[in-house]
């Protein structure tokens, strides 16, 4: 069948957490409910922003049974499926699937560092699994393989293929695939160190898959849209520029230290991270919270900072 391709903001959730370590279920409402009214047009759970990799298996599968229940309007909700090998990352594309999931996100099985063929194969075998919209994301910085433009583009042409997650730091590897106008959404990571964002929208990019969002989702939304118009461009210039220092601080830390540091400290439902990872370091949330202040995130999205609570 024919899917939905995400356009415009699509932020990577974190994964909300009790103070027991247990997982938020209803701070997973909160949160889908608040970027449905703030222009997030989808939404991934259990992406690397959602600490999947330590997750248990039977988290993952209740995070999809119970979140897809709670689905705000239009708002599509994809889920990341990519287990240590390739029947487990299938299990879980069929249970997304079978659970209603919009879609879901793949990426090369961590620490393995398997070469591009290995995992093009991979990522066939999985689009080939069951009848659900999926996407592929390319994240050399986390898992060490790089598929190439042209391993991509055989990718694009399975009818499951919907969008691309592009967090390479070759802005040539954007353009070639733009240049082949493939049947897919053309993202890229929110990641200002990357440099790709503004040539990715500039190239005819449909969107930034981004974890950002988590704190500034209108301003993703607006740096994300597609570029239609000039006014398009010129607001995402802007809207990038304007938000240069949150973005920063984002990944001033492995993601997600910073910015679920930052979400506790301004009410926003996240909880503790996952043991081993801690809280960020003061000095590195002065940065965050000067970036807030300076936004004026708290008037505009009705929070307010609390430092004991990012600290518990």
């Amino acid at each position: 069948m024919a899917h939905i391709k995400p356009t415009g903001s699509f932020v990577a959730l974190v994964t909300p957490m009790n103070a027991n370590g247990s997982i938020d279920y209803e701070g997973f409402r909160t949160l889908l409910n608040w970027h449905a009214e703030n222009g997030t047009d989808a939404v991934l759970i259990m992406g690397s922003t959602g600490e999947v990799s330590m997750l248990s298996p039977e988290e993952r599968r209740k995070i999809i049974t119970e979140t897809v229940k709670m689905k705000p309007g239009k708002m599509q909700m994809y889920y990341g499926i990519t287990g240590n090998n390739t029947e487990t990352t299938i299990a879980y594309a069929r249970h997304a699937w079978a659970e209603g999931a919009d879609g879901a996100i793949l990426a090369a099985p961590a620490y393995i560092c398997a070469d591009n063929a290995s995992i093009t194969d991979y990522a066939f075998e999985v689009l080939d699994s069951t009848d659900l919209a999926m996407g592929f994301y390319n994240n050399p910085p986390r898992v060490k393989t790089d598929l190439h433009w042209t391993d991509l583009l055989k990718l694009a042409r399975h009818p499951n293929m919907v969008v691309l997650k592009e967090s390479t730091t070759r802005v040539g590897q954007v353009a070639q695939v733009c240049a082949a106008k493939p049947d897919m959404s053309i993202m890229c990571c929110c990641s200002p160190n990357l440099g790709l964002v503004i040539p990715t929208m500039a190239l005819g990019g449909h969107g930034t898959a981004n974890m950002t969002g988590n704190i500034i989702p209108r301003e993703m939304a607006v740096i994300s849209k597609p570029w239609e118009t000039g006014e398009d461009a010129f607001a995402c210039r802007e809207a990038w520029l304007k938000n240069l220092p949150m973005l920063h601080f984002a990944y001033s830390t492995i993601n997600p230290v910073s910015i679920k540091t930052l979400m506790r400290a301004v009410g926003l439902p996240s909880g503790p991270l996952r043991k081993p990872l801690r809280a960020a370091p003061a000095e590195v949330m002065a940065q965050g919270l000067q970036a807030f202040t300076d936004l004026g995130l708290a008037e505009k999205y009705g929070l307010s900072v609390s430092l004991s609570a990012a600290a518990e």
